[in-house]
């Protein structure tokens, strides 16, 4: 895939540059509740749009502290924002959530499990805390199943250097060295559709803390660059928001400032995979 000069210099989230792409709605509509202007998020035969959502809220919101991860639920219990009422509906990652529960994986949603899921939004920052399985929840209870052996299907080398491994069909990213992990998995956001991040091996070639897109002008924190403009850098919007990055390996904001002082120049970066939907 051909790209011109500036779009190699920066890789700035399209959230920023980019109008809404076309979007096929689920069979049965889904909306995002967002505090944020949002694009389309696809997963496999499901898909979530921007023409859905709820009418009313603001569209940009930057909280201190810790940022919650917004949660896509059905429309109807998006029109009633900060209801305490657990959701009846089942989500497309119920069955995710049931096994890594406890939960009799049935993957329908039940009252016992709807609890149990709302507990684990809450202990993870998902908003709205319905207890509706969407995609975010099943982001971060993917997030939490790799923990206990991310590279346990051996794609990522066990070198004696710093190696990064970038999972792009898992959306995950962690430090090992000497087959120890040295930083958790920890969640990514990866290029978008036309902008995907290349996959091989590199090393981080410069380190910038405060980057600024010279192209876009918008912010990079943290940034370590690995591959012609690519780089691990921080956003300040939601992780799971937005089709994707122009190519970079997008972090929160803490997992980015962690894995600038776990990492240095020179170290490995090896990608694999392909980012589900593009």
């Amino acid at each position: 895939m051909k790209r011109t000069l500036p779009a190699l210099l920066v890789c700035a989230s399209l959230l920023v540059v980019a109008g809404p792409p076309a979007v096929a709605v689920a069979p049965s509509p889904t909306v995002a509740v967002r505090h944020a202007s949002a694009r389309a998020v696809t997963q496999p035969s499901v898909a979530y749009g921007p023409s859905d959502l709820v009418p009313g809220l603001p569209r940009t919101v930057r909280e201190p502290g810790r940022q919650p991860h917004i949660e896509y639920v059905p429309r109807s219990e998006a029109q009633r924002p900060g209801t305490r009422a657990c959701s009846a509906a089942t989500g497309p990652y119920q069955r995710q959530a049931e096994r890594y529960l406890g939960r009799e994986v049935d993957g329908r949603q039940s009252a016992g499990d709807c609890r149990a899921i709302r507990r684990f939004q809450q202990a993870h920052s998902i908003a709205p805390a319905s207890g509706f399985a969407g995609p975010v929840t099943g982001a971060m209870v993917r997030v939490l199943r790799a923990r206990k052996d991310p590279n346990r299907a051996g794609h990522c080398p066990d070198r004696a250097e710093r190696t990064v491994c970038v999972d792009l069909n898992r959306q995950l990213m962690w430090v090992q060295q000497d087959g120890r992990v040295i930083l958790d998995p920890v969640a990514i956001r990866s290029g978008a559709p036309t902008m995907e991040t290349r996959t091989g091996t590199y090393r981080i070639y410069l380190r910038h803390r405060r980057h600024i897109s010279n192209l876009y002008g918008t912010s990079m924190p943290y940034a370590q660059f690995f591959d012609r403009g690519e780089a691990l850098h921080g956003v300040y919007e939601d992780i799971f928001s937005g089709a994707g990055s122009h190519g970079c390996v997008n972090l929160t904001m803490t997992d980015a400032r962690r894995a600038w002082e776990v990492l240095d120049k020179g170290d490995i970066v090896h990608v694999w995979g392909r980012k589900p939907g593009v």
